[in-house]
């Protein structure tokens, strides 16, 4: 199915730094194993300074991305934080627009900005790993769970469904040279967490990092994300997640629990709630805050849509890759999401 890959750094530029190499290299290797033929595009390594200080040099490569059919998919290097930068470059002047078709987009974490300009145009996009957070693991295999799910997406261009992983991983603290083929620290995973709500639903998924999702409405963080992302239209209207599915996650930074509650209050005012038929929420990293994070989600969602917390969606590995706009029928009971790759 997927031959060539064309990796792009939309956010950090992490992937062009010397301190990286090693990971790259494996990461590369790894692909090649599968069958791929990895590329980089042109400006992907080029380092931290330069892609913070060139979103237009990220977009570029984006649309050449798209444009270039012997990409048979487009993988995120890494996520990061500035992604937003990106809509002028990719919008002004319909510059995404004139070349995008359906291709294989995967990424998470800031990613989550690209996915939504992505669904502005109509494109179906997979959320959940990219290259230096998942092909790049430090151990002597890509993680089992992960690789499966990296495997079905690559030789059949989708996902069928999603199941429990029976562990989940501490993140590393070194990743350095040294760590090279060290297993991680493994704790026995409990499978999907049914909050409230019924068991069974279904719908479309969009959504992805909270915390990115919060700087489309709050600029504490950086002064002009919300100008840019209201001007650009990036959240969805309402009539759009009608029905849909909503997919959380949080990021590394583990947010506190009083600031995961502000985020999702936020998201609250949206009206969001009111719309989507169900919430998925993906295992917190290292499940710090597990508990805290349940109780703030029953607490701030006072309506009673389904909310299946501890997914392997996000910054907690292994990681699935859901698959965003296609129909999801999600059994509690079952332990299972299924993907409807038929029903429009």
């Amino acid at each position: 199915m997927v031959s060539t890959i064309g990796i792009v750094s939309l956010s950090s530029g992490i992937i062009g730094e010397d301190f990286v190499k090693h990971e790259v290299d494996l990461g590369v290797q790894r692909l090649k194993d599968l069958g791929l033929n990895p590329i980089f595009l042109p400006h992907s390594l080029k380092g931290l300074d330069f892609i913070k200080d060139h979103p237009e040099a990220r977009a570029e490569d984006l649309i050449h991305a798209f444009s270039d059919d012997s990409i048979d998919m487009i993988l995120c290097a890494i996520g990061g934080d500035d992604t937003y930068h990106l809509l002028p470059f990719l919008f002004e002047n319909d510059q995404l627009q004139k070349v995008i078709k359906q291709k294989i987009f995967l990424g998470f974490s800031d990613t989550t900005m690209n996915h939504l300009m992505l669904h502005k145009l109509g494109i179906k996009t997979f959320y959940g790993q990219s290259f230096l957070a998942d092909i790049c693991e430090l151990d002597k295999e890509m993680l089992p769970y992960s690789l499966h799910y990296f495997k079905e997406l690559i030789e059949t261009g989708k996902i069928s469904e999603i199941r429990p992983s029976d562990v989940w991983y501490e993140e590393r603290t070194d990743f350095s040279p040294k760590a090279l083929g060290t297993p991680r620290v493994s704790h026995a995973n409990t499978g999907f967490d049914l909050l409230q709500g019924n068991a069974q639903f279904e719908g479309e998924i969009l959504g992805g990092c909270l915390e990115s999702l919060y700087d489309i409405f709050d600029n504490s963080r950086y002064a002009d994300s919300t100008n840019l992302c209201q001007q650009y239209k990036l959240f969805p209207d309402l009539s759009d997640w009608e029905g849909k599915i909503l997919l959380l996650e949080t990021s590394e930074e583990k947010p506190e629990p009083e600031d995961f509650k502000k985020m999702l209050q936020t998201l609250k005012n949206t009206g969001i709630f009111e719309a989507i038929s169900g919430l998925l929420v993906g295992k917190p990293m290292d499940e710090t805050f597990y508990d805290d994070y349940k109780e703030a989600l029953l607490d701030i969602i006072d309506s009673n849509i389904p909310i299946l917390y501890n997914l392997n969606v996000g910054h907690a590995t292994p990681r699935a890759i859901v698959p965003f706009g296609v129909h999801a029928h999600v059994d509690a009971q079952e332990q299972v999401i299924r993907f409807d790759y038929n029903k429009k």
